[in-house]
C-alpha cells in the first residue's frame, strides 16, 4: 500500500467495514483479576516463610492476638525483646495488632534468623488471608524474602575468606 490512508472512513473502505475497524481500534481493556482470599475449612491462612537456613511453617486465623511458636509462647521462645519485636512488625504495618491467633513451627538456623522466618511466614499468611493488606506489607518490605545467606568455606581458606595465619619462618 504505497498511498496514505486518511481517515478512518478511508480505513473503513480498505479493512472491509466500520465494524472491522471498530474493533480494530477499540482500546483493549486488560484488568488484572483481584486477589481471592485462601483460607482452609477452619477458617486458617498457611504460608511459609524463610530466613537465612531457618524455615517456619505459618498459620494465621482471627482471634485475640495469640502467637505460639513450637508450641510455646512467643516471649518463652524469643525471650529478646528486639525478637518479639520483629514478630509483631507485619501486624503494625498492617493495622491488625491483636486480630489474628498465630501458630508457627520454625526449624533451623539461629533464634535471629527463625525470628525473621516466622515474619516472613506472618507477612506472607496475611497477604493470603486478606488481599487488601498486600500493598502496606510489600511497601515495608515484608514479602520479599531475605536472600542473604552465610558464604561457604572455600578450599585453601581457614574460613569463606580468611586465610590461614602466614608465618615467614
Amino acid at each position: 500500500m504505497a498511498e496514505e490512508i486518511k481517515s478512518l472512513d478511508e480505513l473503513a473502505e480498505v479493512a472491509g467495514g466500520a465494524e472491522a475497524v471498530a474493533e480494530a481500534v477499540a482500546p483493549v481493556e486488560e484488568t488484572a483479576a483481584p486477589r481471592e482470599p485462601q483460607r482452609d475449612d477452619l477458617g486458617r491462612s498457611y504460608a511459609t516463610g524463610k530466613r537465612k537456613d531457618a524455615v517456619a511453617r505459618v498459620w494465621i486465623k482471627p482471634g485475640s492476638g495469640k502467637v505460639t511458636v513450637n508450641g510455646k509462647e512467643m516471649a518463652t521462645y524469643f525471650a529478646r525483646p528486639v525478637l518479639q519485636m520483629i514478630l509483631r512488625q507485619p501486624f503494625t504495618v498492617a493495622g491488625v495488632e491483636d486480630q489474628f491467633d498465630v501458630n508457627a513451627t520454625v526449624k533451623g538456623g539461629g533464634l535471629s534468623g527463625q525470628a525473621g522466618a516466622v515474619k516472613h511466614g506472618i507477612s506472607k499468611a496475611l497477604q493470603l488471608y486478606d488481599p487488601s493488606l498486600r500493598g502496606a506489607l510489600k511497601a515495608a518490605g515484608f514479602l520479599t524474602r531475605d536472600a542473604r545467606v552465610v558464604e561457604r568455606k572455600k578450599y585453601g581458606k581457614r574460613k569463606a575468606r580468611r586465610s590461614f595465619q602466614f608465618s615467614k619462618r
